[in-house]
């Protein structure tokens, strides 16, 4: 990274401009095809990224890992137990150690101000690898599996079904930048705070009480688990709650006759979505969960090198 250079961090999916993000997409198809061509891609050799986890993840340590040793970088994983973030030390100052030693951070936590933190005391590059506000990663990912099928998401719809959660919250974001409108039903209780949207156009943002009216016409159905990792004690509550918010045949029915079905993972059929959806012909969650490693090695390229010709 050139020293001189601002340090760029991707903390929201908004903390990009969307050019930049557009480049990300296009940048992510590239190293795909490289990939699928067993081709080298060696644009981070002796670069390290280091993964914080406060909060366990299978694909996110996956996609991360693979991506960065695909790229000719290392690779120090580290969790709660292994390192001192947010215990006996700050985290400011496990920040400005921890970036001192390697070229990219990426963190897996809970609140957003704890990764916010963070990425204000350290010297290269932090991102957002999911917290209790966003996962802006995930997005990105879902972007780029709809355009490999279907081309621009621009003037499209996607309905979230579910829990107002981070994944609701970030696809908001992605909206308002690149031009789709985001319909969205959750039940009373756990919908999007409108203290933290504002007051979104309604061509960007519609909220309904019937899960149903919100996928007529939806060109992506996408959902969630009912009871998000920290909130295990709520889960009977929620079952209860979200009953009739799971995505079945029906709703994929009124949604557009080309709609692809989507899903973050892990998934529980028959809470959030019948097994026939998620393993029916419009599911594309196999493709969804590979493209993280692609969009994340796009984003890590980015954000150490800028942008690239080749």
């Amino acid at each position: 990274m050139n020293a001189t250079a601002p340090i760029r961090h991707y903390l929201q999916f908004n903390d990009l401009s969307k050019d930049e993000t557009l480049y990300l997409l296009d940048r992510a198809r590239l190293i795909k095809d490289r990939f699928k061509r067993y081709e080298p891609h060696l644009t981070l050799h002796d670069r390290t990224l280091a993964m914080v986890f406060e909060k366990a993840s299978t694909r996110t340590r996956v996609s991360f890992e693979a991506g960065m040793y695909q790229m000719g970088g290392s690779v120090i994983h580290l969790t709660t137990n292994d390192s001192q973030l947010g215990r006996s030390e700050p985290i400011e100052d496990t920040a400005r150690v921890i970036s001192r030693m390697v070229d990219i951070v990426m963190i897996r936590t809970f609140g957003q101000e704890r990764i916010e933190r963070f990425a204000e005391y350290s010297r290269v590059p932090v991102i957002n690898g999911l917290t209790n506000e966003y996962h802006p990663c995930q997005i990105l990912a879902d972007i780029f599996t709809y355009m490999e099928h279907h081309g621009s998401i621009e003037g499209k719809t996607v309905a979230w079904i579910g829990d107002g959660n981070n994944m609701a919250y970030t696809w908001l974001q992605a909206a308002q930048m690149l031009g789709f409108k985001l319909h969205i039903s959750s039940p009373e209780g756990y919908r999007l705070d409108p203290a933290l949207i504002g007051n979104p156009d309604a061509t960007v943002l519609q909220a309904f009480d019937d899960p149903m009216e919100a996928c007529k016409g939806a060109h992506l159905v996408t959902t969630d688990v009912w009871t998000s990792m920290g909130f295990e004690d709520e889960n009977e509550a929620r079952r209860q709650a979200f009953a009739n918010w799971c995505v079945n045949e029906a709703m994929m029915a009124v949604a557009d006759p080309n709609a692809l079905f989507m899903h973050c993972l892990p998934a529980h059929r028959g809470e959030e979505v019948t097994a026939e959806v998620i393993d029916g012909p419009q599911s594309v969650v196999w493709d969804e969960a590979e493209n993280r490693m692609h969009v994340q090695k796009a984003l890590m390229e980015f954000l150490l090198l800028g942008k690239l010709d080749t």
